[in-house]
Order: structure tokens, then C-alpha cells, then sequence
């Protein structure tokens, strides 16, 4: 395999409805996909999952452009490839920059499984033909309104809710959540937002029996979350925290965590991926697959991911129509009654809309 084309897009689309989580709302999804040619003419696909802003991690939307334009591009352009696991040792002298890395290698990844004649899931080692998923909902105007929401959302058979918490947003709702679904699988995602400070309030949660307790403490603490977790029967859950096989490893360690939440931009890409997945099948800790409100192309790549054998758990890959009017691939992501299908078709599974695509492109550049 050796990449003689590539071009980067700029896309803005519409979400269905605002989303809210504690670092802020968000009404538009920009974000970049990365169009790869082999020099035969294979062509994969890649989605950066950086926002415009650095709320999650560090990394934006536009320093994922520079990334990819500056320092990515030009070591892996026209460069001799046999597998999609040397493009992590290709990058190696790039530190961080997770989201930019990931965008390259998942086109890298279709590729390969194309040339391959197999799914993206079955060249990553997946088995699973069909995946289990969830939903996770942002901050709501009220308790009422979240409510409703679910009954909508367990009506149309997802396996699990995650709801979004905050200071002043927490144990009021989730107690409300768990009178009106006593035996519904709840998860709260509070995406750092609270500190060791806050102890007696995350105390107060262990009574909702919840699957568990997303990133309470800092994006970037694994110390503090193993003294949290040994005060708390709900099990930690650490998303933020975890760039990389080793972060995983020293978490599992200390005690930090019980679960892991696995995704692919945050820890650099699909080999990255799968190493943490091994790594917990090995050590009894069950991952699944996070979302971050992918188009149809991140959402293929989530679903071959989670076709692997120890995610467990169902993870945020909902369908297409959870987010968008129009997706860029057909046909678009399907959940019935909780489950997606993983695609059999080689590379990614689902064809490019190229017109949507085009309609949807804010910006684009090509690079020989």
C-alpha cells in the first residue's frame, strides 16, 4: 500500500436537536474527513472527531488540520505500507495530537481492508455480526424533558441510557430517573466536571444503582479516581484519562477504574484501539465504545471496533437518524431495537455520499 493522493474536507452539519454536556452546547458539528487514494486506486475514509473548540481534550478541529497538513501527511504520503499497524510507529516522533493521527490511519484501515477483501471489522478481529448500543443524551432543559426522552429512546429498544451530569445537575435527576426506570441500565457521564471536593455528592449516587460513573474527576487524573472509586460501590468508568495502552495499564493498576470507555480519535486510531481492548480482555475489564457525535464514516469505523470480542458493554453508536436530517454515507446507520448490524462489505462497510458530502463541505485541499 503506498497513499498518492489526499484530501482533506472541512464539514458542517446540523444537529437534529442541541446537545449539552458540562463544557458547553452544541447546535453545529464541524469536523474534518480525510479522502486517501492508493496509487491502484483504493480509496479510504477517515473522520477526525475534534471539535472547534478545545472543550474535550486539547486538540480542535483546525490544529487537527495543521497536524495533518504540517507533520502527518508529509511522513506517510507515497510511503511504502504492509500493514496499518506500522502507521503508529510512522508517527511516533509526533507527540499527542491523538485526533490528527487518527484521521489518516482509519482511511489507512479501509484500505487495507479492501485490498484485503474483508470488513473492517473482520481485519480488526471482530466477530460479533451484530453490536448491542446505547444512547447518550445531553443536558436537558428539565428533568421532565429528559424523561420523556428515554421512554422514547427504551421504546425504540436501546440497551442503555447515559445521561450527562453536573454540579447542580445530578443527584435530583438521577433520582428521578431511577423512580420512573427502576430496573433501566443508567450511566452518568460527567465529563470532568467534578473535583475530591464534591466526594459526599458522588457518594450520594451509590444509591441509584447506575452501571456506572463516567470521568467524574480530572480529564487528565488517574490518581485521584483510585481514591474516588475506593469510596464508591459504582464502579469508575475513565474516558478523558485514557490516551493510550499504557494510560490504561496504570489505571488498571492503581485501581483507577472498572470499565473503560474506548475511542478511537482519543487514543490515536484503530491500532491504539485495539491494543487497550486486548490489554482489558486480559485484565477482566470490560470497554465499550464512546461516541462523539460521528458522522456516518466515524460511526463505521466505532462499529467494526466494537464487533471485538470484550466490548461488552453497549457503547453510544446509535443510529444516523439520532443525529442528522442527512448522513454522508448509505446506507446511513440503522439501530433496530438496539442493535446495528456490522456491515460484511469490505473497508468500512457503507458507501460515501459524495453529493452530501460536497453539500455539506465548508473547505477542502488536496495533497499530492
Amino acid at each position: 500500500m503506498k497513499l498518492t493522493e489526499i484530501t482533506i474536507r472541512h464539514l458542517q452539519m446540523k444537529l437534529k436537536s442541541p446537545f449539552a454536556t458540562s463544557f458547553g452546547t452544541l447546535e453545529n458539528r464541524d469536523f474534518l474527513v480525510l479522502e486517501a487514494k492508493d496509487k491502484s486506486g483504493t480509496i479510504g475514509w477517515g473522520e477526525s472527531v475534534a471539535f472547534r473548540a478545545p472543550w474535550y481534550t486539547e486538540e480542535t478541529m483546525m490544529t487537527n488540520w495543521h497536524m495533518l497538513e504540517d507533520f502527518l501527511i508529509p511522513l506517510i504520503l507515497n510511503k511504502k505500507l504492509e500493514h496499518p499497524d506500522e502507521v503508529s510507529n510512522i508517527f511516533s516522533p509526533i507527540r499527542k495530537n491523538n485526533m490528527a493521527k487518527s484521521t489518516i490511519e482509519g482511511a489507512i484501515w479501509d484500505i487495507y481492508a479492501q485490498q484485503t477483501n474483508q470488513s473492517l471489522a473482520a481485519a480488526l478481529g471482530g466477530s460479533a455480526r451484530r453490536i448491542e448500543v446505547g444512547i447518550s443524551i445531553g443536558i436537558q432543559r428539565t428533568t421532565a424533558d429528559l424523561i420523556q426522552l428515554i421512554h422514547q429512546y427504551v421504546e425504540e429498544g436501546y440497551k442503555r441510557i447515559k445521561v450527562k451530569i453536573k454540579p447542580g445537575k445530578d443527584v435530583q435527576i438521577i433520582r428521578a430517573l431511577r423512580e420512573h426506570f427502576p430496573d433501566l441500565p443508567i450511566m452518568a457521564d460527567a465529563n470532568s466536571a467534578y473535583s475530591w471536593e464534591d466526594l459526599d455528592t458522588l457518594k450520594q449516587l451509590d444509591e441509584f444503582n447506575l452501571m456506572m460513573i463516567e470521568q467524574p474527576l480530572a480529564s487528565d487524573d488517574i490518581v485521584d479516581h483510585a481514591k474516588l472509586q475506593k469510596e464508591l460501590k459504582t464502579p469508575i468508568c475513565l474516558d478523558e484519562s485514557i490516551n493510550s495502552l499504557e494510560d490504561a495499564r496504570k489505571a488498571v493498576e492503581l485501581g483507577s477504574t472498572k470499565v473503560i470507555n474506548v475511542k478511537i480519535g482519543r487514543v490515536g486510531g484503530l491500532t491504539e484501539a485495539k491494543r487497550i481492548h486486548d490489554y482489558c480482555a486480559e485484565k477482566g475489564i470490560p470497554v465499550w465504545c464512546g461516541g462523539m457525535l460521528e458522522s456516518g464514516i466515524g460511526r463505521a469505523h466505532n462499529i467494526a471496533l466494537t464487533s471485538l470480542a470484550n466490548f461488552t458493554l453497549p457503547g453510544d453508536t446509535s443510529g444516523s437518524d439520532r443525529y442528522w436530517e442527512k448522513d454522508i454515507i448509505f446506507p446511513e446507520v440503522i439501530a433496530d431495537d438496539g442493535y446495528i448490524m456490522v456491515p460484511k462489505k469490505s473497508g468500512i462497510g457503507y458507501e460515501i455520499d459524495r453529493e452530501t458530502i460536497e453539500a455539506f463541505t465548508v473547505n477542502k485541499k488536496h495533497y499530492r
